[in-house]
C-alpha cells in the first residue's frame, strides 16, 4: 500500500485529528479556539446553496404542548411547569435525501420544535432515534459526505456508507435502528421523536439534574417494509400531516423525561453523555409530564417551513447544554448554517421570531427591519437593557482538565455493540429480526458494494450478535467466512 497523505486544513496545514475535537479534558466542553473543527462546520454548513445541506426535505405544522405533572424539583423553565400551554413549530425531515427526494425511503427522519416560550424560544432539535451514528462533531460532515453523492458520478454509494459505518463501530446501535423497520416509518405521525442528546435541567435553587426528552406517538408506531416504503408516493408523509389535520385529526404525543441525579454522571457504568447510547429504563424510568399536539397546518410552506430556523443553542432559563460532544459542535454549526442559508437576520423572520419583546444590541445586517434605538452597545448609562444573571443561576458547573484532543474516558461499560446487541436479543421480535436482516442484505448487496467490502460488513454484524452476522455472511455469499 501506497504512504496515505497528512490530513490538511483548507490553508495546507496538516490537521490535528480526524476523529476529535477539543476538549476542556476527555470529558468536557468544546472549545472555539479548535480552528479545525470550526472550518470544518463552517465550511459543511454552506456547501448548498440555497437548501439545508441535512433535513433538507421535509414538513412541519404548528402545535401546542401542555404540562400536565409538576416537575418543578428538577427545572425552573416556565414552559415545563404544571398548568402551561405553550405554542410551537414543529418540523419534521428526511436526513440524508436532497429537496426532492422520497419521504418513504431508509433514513432516520428529523423531529424538530421549537417552543414560543414567555421567556423566549426554546429549540429542541432531534431525530425519531434516541441515538445517532457518532459521537464527536469531528466526524459529522464526513459522516453526511458518506450519505450523499459522490463527486465522480453524482450517485449515492451504499458501498461508501459501508465504508464509513464499518470503520466507526460506534455507528452500530444507530445503524441497526436504521435497518429495522423504524427506518421507514408510515408517517411522522406514526413515529417518536427524541431530543436524543442530554441536556442540564437546573430548578429555582440551583440543583442540576440530566435530562432526556422523549415523545411517544399516540397514534401508534407504524412502519412500511422495505417493499412497500419503494411503492410510496414521493410526498406521502407531507401529505398524510398536512391532510389529518385538515381533517381535524391532531396527532398527538405523550411527552416523557429521564431524569439523571447530576452527580451520577461521573461514575455512571457507561459514558451518559454519549450520544451513540440511550439510558436504560431500569436505571432512569422516563416520566410521563404532558401531551405535546399539532393542531394547525402551515399557511405557506415556504414561509413558514422551508424557513424555520431550529437550532439546540436556543435555550431558556432552567435548562442548559451538556457536556456531549455531538451536542457542544451543534450550538454552534445549527444558527451558523441559518446565518448562511437565509441571512444575519433570521430570527426577524415570523415563523423564528419570538413571540416576547427583544431587547438586543445586534443590529443592521442584511435584510435587517427591526433595528434597536440608541443605544447600542452595552455597557451604556442611557436606560439600555442589562443582563439578569440570576435567571441562569445554576447553569454554571465546574470543569477542569488539560487541553486534549481525546475521545471521551471510558467508564466501565462503555462499548460499542452492547445496546445494538441488547437490541436485537431483547426488544426485536422475529419478525423484526428477520427484516433487519432482508434490510441489510438489500442495502449491502447493491451494485457498488464491493467483494472486499462486504467481509467487513459481515464482520461489523457479528460484533452486535454472532447469529445476525452469520446470517448476514450467508445473505451476502460468504459462507464459510
Amino acid at each position: 500500500m501506497s504512504e496515505r497523505p497528512t490530513t490538511t486544513t483548507d490553508a495546507g496545514a496538516p490537521a490535528p485529528s480526524d476523529a476529535h475535537s477539543q476538549s476542556v479534558g476527555p470529558n468536557g466542553p468544546l472549545l472555539l479556539q479548535d480552528h479545525y473543527l470550526i472550518q470544518k462546520m463552517a465550511h459543511f454548513n454552506r456547501e448548498r446553496v440555497p437548501e439545508r445541506v441535512v433535513h433538507a426535505k421535509g414538513g412541519g405544522a404548528y402545535g401546542v404542548l401542555e404540562i400536565t405533572e409538576d416537575v418543578s424539583q428538577f427545572t425552573r423553565a416556565k414552559l415545563f411547569q404544571k398548568g402551561a400551554r405553550t405554542e410551537s413549530l414543529v418540523r419534521f425531515s428526511s436526513v440524508a435525501g436532497e429537496l426532492g427526494s422520497a419521504d418513504a425511503g431508509r433514513d432516520p427522519r428529523g423531529f424538530a420544535i421549537k417552543f414560543y416560550t414567555e421567556e423566549g424560544n426554546y429549540d429542541l432539535v432531534g431525530n425519531n432515534t434516541p441515538v445517532f451514528f457518532i459521537r464527536d462533531p469531528q466526524k459529522f460532515s464526513d459522516f453526511i459526505h458518506s450519505q450523499k453523492r459522490r463527486a465522480d458520478n453524482h450517485l449515492r454509494d451504499n458501498n461508501m456508507q459501508w465504508d464509513f459505518w464499518t470503520l466507526s463501530p460506534e455507528s452500530a446501535h444507530q445503524v441497526t435502528w436504521l435497518m429495522t423497520d423504524r427506518g421507514t416509518p408510515v408517517s411522522w405521525r406514526h413515529m417518536n421523536g427524541y431530543g436524543s442528546h442530554t441536556y442540564l435541567w437546573y430548578n429555582a435553587a440551583g440543583e442540576k439534574f440530566w435530562v432526556k426528552y422523549h415523545f411517544k406517538t399516540d397514534q401508534g408506531i407504524k412502519n412500511f417494509t422495505a417493499e412497500e416504503s419503494e411503492a410510496q408516493h414521493p410526498d406521502v408523509h407531507i401529505s398524510d400531516l398536512y391532510n389529518a389535520i385538515k381533517r381535524g385529526e391532531y396527532p398527538s404525543w405523550t411527552v416523557q423525561v429521564q431524569i439523571m441525579p447530576f452527580e451520577d454522571a461521573a461514575d455512571y457504568r457507561f459514558n451518559p453523555f454519549d450520544l451513540t447510547k440511550v439510558w436504560p429504563h431500569a436505571d432512569y424510568p422516563p416520566i410521563t409530564i404532558g401531551k405535546w399536539t399539532l393542531n394547525r397546518n402551515p399557511e405557506n410552506y415556504f414561509a413558514e417551513i422551508e424557513q424555520a430556523a431550529l437550532e439546540p443553542a436556543n435555550f431558556v432559563p432552567g435548562i442548559g447544554p451538556s457536556p456531549d460532544k455531538m451536542l457542544q459542535g451543534r450550538l454552534f454549526s445549527y444558527p451558523d448554517a441559518h446565518r448562511y442559508r437565509i441571512g444575519a437576520n433570521y430570527l426577524q423572520l415570523p415563523v423564528n421570531a419570538p413571540k416576547v419583546p427583544v431587547h438586543s444590541y445586534n443590529f443592521d445586517g442584511a435584510m435587517t427591519y427591526r433595528n434597536p434605538t440608541d443605544p447600542v452597545y452595552a455597557p451604556n448609562s442611557v436606560g439600555g437593557p442589562v443582563a439578569d444573571p440570576e435567571l441562569w443561576k445554576g447553569e454554571s458547573y465546574d470543569v477542569a482538565g488539560e487541553i486534549v484532543r481525546s475521545a471521551y474516558t471510558l467508564h466501565r461499560e462503555d462499548d460499542d455493540y452492547v445496546q445494538p446487541r441488547a437490541l436485537w436479543e431483547k426488544v426485536l421480535s422475529d419478525t423484526d429480526r428477520d427484516h433487519l436482516v432482508h434490510n441489510v442484505l438489500l442495502h449491502a448487496t447493491a451494485p457498488e458494494v464491493t467483494a472486499e467490502m462486504k467481509p467487513r460488513i459481515a464482520e461489523y454484524w457479528r460484533n452486535v450478535h454472532k447469529d445476525l452476522g452469520d446470517r448476514i455472511a450467508q445473505g451476502l455469499g460468504l459462507n464459510g467466512s
